[in-house]
């Protein structure tokens, strides 16, 4: 694979997930004309991908690939033992994922709900591999999402929101698919738990820049005089979060602070 590879299917999402990005970075690493700009750049949302880079120039490439893989399996592990009844998901997040598949083996009964996650449909993702790993799902449309969080004619009231992130801020707040504080409002209104799976790298103490992606993915042939605005993300306030799971531990955002600034310190670094 060439890097010019790499850096298309990071800006494309051909690669889905903070996770997967930043092994296709580390790999990316031994490539010809591998640039350390151009590749944290493709996503400037993605703080994962930096601390990645930073970790493996430190301690070599399979260390980090390592590290990634372990933390992705204590957080399923620990996430799993949240899982009950209804669980809410937004976009996708194989991390979440992972929490749900050891949730199964270990017997837990719930179903999920989640969303198309418009413009991309990265829901539909989420969706066919719980399908596939015999998890029951029921997809709604973004804006129903109230309705699959509330008690409804058709849908039960949800049991709890959990959610992947692509990044983790300084004063606890965390940085996911446009859509996702809205939904953490409505859950923090009605009393449902909301629960961030993330590795601890996805934290950041630089300012995070919300991407704005081409007009075209959500109307391909708009008349010219219609302005779209493509945000990507959204923030979600870290009062509306009830919790971090990341392989720190089940943490709240402010204790997750603290604790990844004393396990990392490198990472707050500029």
């Amino acid at each position: 694979m060439q890097f010019k590879e790499v850096i298309n299917k990071i800006k494309k999402i051909k690669v889905q997930g903070a996770e997967n990005i930043a092994v296709l970075g580390i790999k990316a690493l031994s490539l010809r004309n591998f640039s350390y700009n151009k590749i944290v750049n493709a996503r400037p949302t993605e703080p994962m991908l930096r601390n990645a880079l930073r970790y493996a120039k430190i301690y070599g490439q399979e260390q980090t690939i390592d590290h990634i893989k372990n933390s992705k399996w204590k957080i399923a592990r620990l996430g799993s033992k949240k899982i009950r009844g209804v669980v809410f998901t937004h976009c996708h997040s194989s991390t979440v994922l992972e929490i749900l598949k050891e949730a199964k083996r270990q017997k837990r009964k719930f179903e999920v709900y989640n969303t198309e996650t418009r413009p991309l449909y990265q829901g539909r993702k989420t969706a066919k591999e719980l399908s596939k790993a015999r998890i029951k799902v029921t997809t709604v449309i973004d804006s129903a999402a109230a309705a699959a969080l509330k008690k409804d004619k058709l849908l039960k009231e949800a049991d709890l929101m959990l959610i992947g992130c692509d990044a983790i801020l300084n004063n606890g707040d965390i940085i996911n698919k446009i859509g996702t504080g809205m939904f953490a409002e409505i859950c923090y209104n009605h009393k449902i738990p909301v629960y961030i799976a993330s590795n601890s790298w996805k934290f950041t103490t630089r300012p995070v820049k919300i991407e704005i992606r081409d007009f075209k993915e959500v109307w391909r042939n708009a008349p010219k005089k219609i302005k779209i605005q493509d945000l990507a993300f959204d923030i979600t306030e870290n009062k509306y979060i009830t919790a971090i799971i990341s392989e720190l531990g089940i943490l709240k955002p402010k204790d997750f602070v603290r604790e990844v600034k004393k396990i990392y310190p490198w990472i707050s670094k500029k």
